[in-house]
């Protein structure tokens, strides 16, 4: 009996095997093919950016000024002052007389009725002036003056929606470097998919689409209901294989500090993982798929050996493959990145990303967030 149980479960874990080789190999490779254009391309598009912030007094004190001294010819900046009782509007007043080219839109806060970010932002795209929208969050700093120019020179042919790439600044604890390999993996397996012509997410702290995609697709309308989901659910239900494009030259990165708490970490993911139930269903498959085998992959290779099942140290030979195929796949990604020294830890915060994101997708499953912010 007990050499059954041993033949079932190494079977388990060679499935989980083979599905998790396929994520790299069939999906992942195609990132470490691709080379963002290094010379920095002339563009003419008008821009508006995008940016909707909730008492953000400090945020916007020290990050909106990056946004507005970007290097780009035609462009405005329009923040949405979400009914914040901090001193946010003090803020925008003063930056509005050094920079003529801030829109300022101010929600107040009304006794029965109570808005979201979604709200917040459909009026932010209302009041731009501009058919080409750049969006990113108020704790959010670009990489460098070209983010703007770099994010628009996308916008030709039939693109409508540039995914770009959001890191995280490192500081030296666990609990950040566990972060900063999850916006890591989410990116790699959403900016693959786009190249592969599969896109289903991405983030709004640098994300870009046009306003007549928005008003074509009625705006968060088909999800207004659920809180969160203002880019992923947004790009899930309106991308194609023609319309979207990705943008990761290091110019372009848009940086914002990682949660430095459990607590604050919970509330965020609990937030963001409610979206996920609304995706396609092939995405939220291959996503449970995803999550479930990489799990599992672990789970039965650490129980195999702790209980000395024979199978299990073949077992052990096969996670050394996985890791030397990920190592193969994965140094050009990481280094495209900025994240190449997460590599060299891969097997631990692999495993932790796994239990992590199985943890935090039944949390979003069962439970509704009431409060944006």
């Amino acid at each position: 009996m007990e050499t059954y149980i041993q033949a079932v479960l190494f079977v388990l874990f060679l499935i989980c095997f083979i599905v998790q080789l396929y994520f790299p190999i069939a999906n992942h490779r195609s990132l470490g093919g691709y080379t963002p254009a290094d010379e920095l391309p002339k563009v003419k598009l008008p821009v508006s950016v995008i940016i909707s912030a909730r008492n953000e007094e400090q945020n916007l004190r020290e990050n909106l000024p990056s946004i507005l001294e970007q290097n780009y010819k035609d462009f405005e900046v329009v923040v949405v002052n979400d009914c914040s009782y901090d001193g946010s509007e003090q803020v925008l007043e003063e930056l509005k007389t050094t920079y003529p080219h801030l829109k300022v839109v101010t929600i107040t806060e009304h006794v029965r009725f109570k808005t979201g970010k979604k709200f917040a932002l459909t009026l932010g795209i209302k009041a731009a002036k501009n058919e080409h929208l750049v969006f990113t969050d108020a704790d959010c700093q670009p990489a460098s003056a070209h983010w703007v120019t770099r994010m628009a020179a996308n916008f030709t042919g039939d693109i409508q929606i540039v995914l770009g790439y959001s890191p995280c600044y490192k500081t030296n604890s666990f609990l950040n470097a566990t972060i900063r390999f999850e916006t890591l993996k989410t990116a790699i397996n959403y900016l693959a998919a786009a190249l592969n012509g599969d896109a289903y997410m991405g983030v709004g702290r640098n994300l870009a689409y046009t306003k007549t995609l928005f008003f074509g697709a009625k705006g968060f309308a088909a999800h207004m209901h659920v809180l969160s989901g203002d880019d992923d659910l947004f790009i899930n239900q309106n991308a194609t294989a023609s319309n979207t494009a990705i943008e990761i030259h290091p110019d372009a990165f848009v940086y914002t500090h990682a949660k430095t708490t459990v607590a604050s970490l919970f509330r965020q993911k609990k937030r963001h993982m409610g979206a996920g139930k609304l995706y396609k269903n092939r995405h939220r498959n291959l996503l449970s798929i995803d999550a479930v085998s990489g799990l599992m992959f672990y789970v039965l290779l650490i129980g195999g050996l702790c209980y000395k099942f024979e199978a299990f140290f073949v077992a052990l030979i096969l996670f050394g493959v996985r890791w030397i195929i990920q190592l193969i796949i994965y140094h050009k990604i990481y280094k495209k990145l900025g994240e190449a020294r997460l590599l060299w830890y891969l097997p631990l915060f692999d495993f932790v990303y796994y239990l992590y994101l199985t943890v935090f997708g039944l949390i979003g499953t069962f439970t509704k967030t009431r409060q944006w912010k």
